[in-house]
């Protein structure tokens, strides 16, 4: 029996061994499905030597071998009865020959049997002892190529049969590594090396129930594989297009899968046919209006006035040369629409498209900035009637020039919250455009915003800034 701290230690390596063997597989499986997804016999036919004869799944292998087993001198493997007079001798290295069958359900794991036997002799007497093995095991296996590295684990009995000894039958565990070599299609070389755990003799001092002793085996064989996928030479591919040429509709004209044809004439590499391209010699620029009729466009600009009389093809322009007309002031209002085309227009949101410098008349200047004398009842929007002549000015001016554009900023001053006041200044604000637009201001040419206390232009400490920073201004807008 093996005792509990024993067989932990056996778990435990079997479990290391198992656990870094697998990890080398699954890494060498995703490449190899990756490099050669087929198992077909022509599979290993672009492989180098080394890379065929490559295992495969649900294959067997039949085979014989031969080794040396060494024999601890603690041996267990006698009858106590019959050696309680004689006492425990030690076994000499032992000649090996057996037959093995394995099977294969995967590329890296396989189960094999093994049966043979074993010539030894007692070391005092040297008298002959045979050992009868049959043993069972698994088998991983790192699937690579011709060289195959394995780890293996399992178990069986050994029998004994002897004069000295007597007969005997003894359970056996074992684990070990390899290497087998397939010399070809058929034929696999194969060493291994174990470690075959049995029981310690009761006979010695100090001996428990459970003692295990440790057992070198070096085995060399030879195997016969049945299942294996063969190699093949390389079909011809004549235009080495990497297709065969019994699969190449165009064996002699190199193309891509799956026809193996060189794709037909497209002189200007627009990816349509010459055959079916109704510009052949001029590539589609993928522009609309259509971006796949094999035609470039002609009018990118859209101006009516195609290439190449367009001298400017990306600009909407006018004829005769479809370029847009000069803008002499370079105030970015063409000549036929400036008033004003040597002298360029000034930026200030009053009549910009006119093309023309100007100022901002007084009336409507008047109404720009920080618009004193729009008061509002202490802590709300309602707008104080000594405001309203001032507001009417605005009315009328705004009515007079339809197209300016205002926006009505609402200010507090910081006395109170801050959620308050940002919604005490849109208020106020709103209330203004509502005055404006109720008497007859269009909607369309105010917009509002609420500032609240953010942008004072006086220190809220003293009560004259406060004063001050309570306002509303008036900003115009581009037309």
């Amino acid at each position: 029996m093996l005792t509990r701290g024993e067989g932990t230690t056996l778990a435990g390596r079997c479990a290391l061994y198992t656990l870094m063997l697998l990890l080398a597989v699954s890494t060498a499986q995703a490449e190899g499905a990756r490099e050669r997804p087929d198992l077909e016999a022509e599979s290993y036919a672009a492989d180098p030597p080394m890379r065929r004869y490559r295992p495969t799944l649900l294959s067997f292998e039949a085979g014989v071998y031969g080794g040396a087993f060494l024999f601890s001198g603690s041996h267990n493997l006698q009858d106590l009865e019959q050696t309680i007079v004689t006492g425990h001798q030690k076994l000499q290295t032992g000649g090996e020959v057996g037959l093995r069958l394995a099977f294969y359900p995967l590329w890296f794991f396989g189960i094999e049997g093994e049966g043979g036997v074993i010539v030894s002799k007692t070391k005092r007497s040297d008298d002959r002892a045979l050992i009868w093995t049959g043993r069972g095991h698994g088998i991983l296996q790192l699937p690579l190529g011709r060289l195959v590295p394995f780890v293996l684990g399992g178990g069986g009995v050994l029998a004994l049969r002897s004069d000295d000894l007597g007969n005997d039958v003894d359970p056996v565990l074992y684990f070990g590594g390899g290497l087998k070599l397939n010399a070809n299609q058929r034929v696999a070389l194969r060493i291994d090396a174990r470690d075959n755990l049995t029981q310690k003799n009761r006979q010695l001092a100090g001996t428990k129930d459970g003692d295990l002793v440790h057992n070198l085996e070096l085995l060399a064989g030879v195997s016969v594989t049945l299942g294996r996928t063969p190699w093949a030479a390389r079909p011809p591919d004549v235009d080495k297009d990497g297709l065969y040429d019994r699969d190449d509709r165009c064996p002699t004209k190199a193309g891509p899968k799956p026809t193996g044809c060189p794709p037909p004439p497209d002189g200007d590499e627009d990816g349509l046919p010459d055959a079916s391209d109704p510009c052949p010699t001029e590539a589609e620029d993928g522009n609309p209006p259509d971006e796949k009729d094999g035609c470039p466009n002609r009018d990118l600009d859209n101006d009516r006035i195609m290439i190449p009389v367009d001298l400017c093809p990306t600009l909407p322009g006018i004829p005769p040369d479809g370029c847009p007309p000069k803008d002499s002031d370079g105030d970015g209002i063409y000549d036929p629409s400036d008033r004003c085309p040597r002298d360029p227009e000034t930026k200030n949101n009053f009549l910009d498209y006119d093309g023309c410098p100007d100022e901002l008349p007084p009336q409507v200047k008047k109404f720009t900035g920080v618009i004193k004398g729009i008061l509002f009842a202490s802590g709300n929007a309602k707008i104080r009637p000594a405001s309203f002549p001032l507001l009417n000015d605005a009315v009328r001016v705004l009515q007079q020039y339809p197209d300016l554009r205002i926006r009505i900023s609402g200010h507090t001053d910081n006395t109170g919250k801050v959620a308050r006041n940002q919604k005490l200044s849109e208020d106020r604000a709103a209330a203004v455009k509502t005055y404006l637009v109720t008497h007859g201001v269009a909607d369309s040419q105010i917009q509002i915003r609420g500032a609240g206390p953010d942008e004072p232009i006086a220190d809220n400490r003293s009560a004259l800034g406060r004063t001050q920073n309570r306002r509303i201004e008036f900003e115009l807008l581009p037309q």
